[in-house]
């Protein structure tokens, strides 16, 4: 039997991209459109102030890190707040961290979060999905009279996602894989708080429970992949069986595309810039298409036009180098999914982007920027999805190296494989009671 409640209200924050990109996923799901916990209409002064002190912390400390030395010795004292332990050996880790405590200051002694649970609730009581930690504690502080759930957005997580008592929170749990699901327990979650889904990739890119769209377009992507037919010619009835023979090309529709991104907080500008400077006669050649992302930062989307220009890859150069900038973030998670159906290669640090390998792109991973990320880039080469850049100066050689023997697309086809696409289906699915047929998650840990 089907719940009642066939939608609920989906709650975000601007910090980085990761938390906003998972509730976009869950457009179908919101009642109205997500909600950011630090920038709503009506959100108190006070409220905002204390959210962008934050947000504006780690963005100056993110892009404090590429500075020589200093940089590196900064980011090493902030980052060890954030720290993931290791795993083994299993043990209690469910005394609550500092993050945690200083979440809860703000909760409890500074009110964070009453008026948007009070106005929330005010308006119609819905099941709560939080994409960000602090809104889903704040909802069970101010005794919030629905189910919490809490979406988690990397392949392992700190002690900060979890409430300062496990045991007596009411927060529920989507879980992006299965190692979240494990650290979850080890942090004092009961295990029937916790749901393994997948972290929510856009519905745009999947195509239904069939995922027809990620069927057609990694047909397509493994043409300009493995132009020598190296991967194609070894497992081409596997492909069919799988992707369907009608998706399975022979001819490449497009060059081939590379997408490059930049995080949330602007770092890695430099290295895209590098990466256009070593692949810049190949562009003139008509050899790859280069989409330098600069998200919803104008600052970056400037820099990477001011230097283009002055390495000689300016506005003439037509689509063979893009620079790409969106005025909002809406309209960003939007296009940006478009942007992928019709890129083969990504290349980014390996924040929540890591999961997007799901969609059958094989990613460049950019040195990782935290613990979390660098958990991400380990489950990203577990799945087998991934592998980290080689020395940027020689991009225009290691790069098409690897697309020549078919390196790329043997990655881009374990993504699919290996790693969960589902997520928003499977959210939905539990909050909705709406029955859906999914092949069962991989548990990789």
């Amino acid at each position: 039997m089907e719940s009642q409640h066939r939608k609920a209200w989906v709650v975000t924050a601007d910090m980085g991209y990761g938390h906003e990109r998972a509730s976009h996923a869950l457009t179908d799901l919101a009642y109205g459109d997500p909600i950011v916990s630090n920038n709503y209409p009506g959100i108190p002064l006070r409220d905002k102030k204390l959210w962008r002190a934050t947000r504006l912390l780690y963005e100056a400390i993110s892009r404090f890190k590429s500075v020589p030395i200093l940089g590196e010795i900064v980011w090493s004292l902030f980052d060890n707040m954030q720290e993931i332990e290791p795993f083994y050996p299993r043990r209690d880790l469910s005394k609550p961290s500092l993050q945690v405590l200083q979440q809860y200051y703000l909760i409890e002694k500074k009110g964070l979060g009453y008026d948007l649970i009070t106005t929330l609730r005010d308006k119609r009581v819905l099941p709560m999905v939080c994409t960000f930690p602090l809104p889903a504690f704040a909802a069970d502080y101010f005794d919030y009279p629905e189910d919490i759930y809490l979406v988690t957005t990397d392949a392992d997580i700190n002690r900060a996602w979890v409430a300062k008592d496990p045991k007596r929170s009411r927060v529920k749990y989507f879980a992006s894989n299965g190692r979240v699901v494990e650290r979850l327990k080890l942090y004092g979650v009961p295990e029937e708080r916790i749901y393994l889904t997948g972290f929510p990739l856009s519905k745009d890119l999947i195509g239904g429970a069939e995922a027809e769209t990620i069927r057609k377009d990694l047909g397509e992507r493994l043409c300009h992949l493995d132009p020598n037919g190296i991967f194609l010619q070894k497992y081409e009835e596997t492909l069919r069986a799988a992707i369907g023979a009608g998706n399975c090309r022979r001819v490449p529709t497009h060059p081939l595309t590379l997408t490059f991104a930049v995080g949330g907080a602007g770092a890695q500008r430099e290295l895209g810039l590098e990466v256009a400077k070593s692949l810049r006669e190949k562009i003139r050649r008509g050899k790859i298409v280069l989409n330098l992302v600069a998200g919803t930062k104008r600052d970056v989307a400037l820099y990477f036009k001011k230097h283009l220009t002055a390495i000689g890859l300016g506005s003439d150069m037509g689509d063979g180098v893009r620079v790409l900038y969106y005025h909002d973030r809406a309209s960003y998670f939007r296009k940006f999914d478009q942007l992928l159906r019709h890129s083969d290669i990504l290349w980014t640090k390996p924040s929540e982007l890591s999961f997007y390998t799901g969609v059958g792109l094989p990613i460049i991973v950019a040195p990782p920027i935290g613990s979390q990320e660098i958990y991400n880039e380990h489950w990203l080469r577990t799945v087998g999805g991934g592998t980290p850049q080689g020395d940027p100066k020689y991009t225009n050689e290691w790069l098409f190296d690897w697309v020549e023997s078919g390196g790329l697309a043997r990655m881009a086809w374990n993504g699919f494989i290996e790693a969960p696409t589902h997520g928003a289906y499977r959210i939905e699915q539990i909050i909705t009671g709406k029955d859906v047929e999914l092949a069962k998650l991989p548990l990789i840990i």
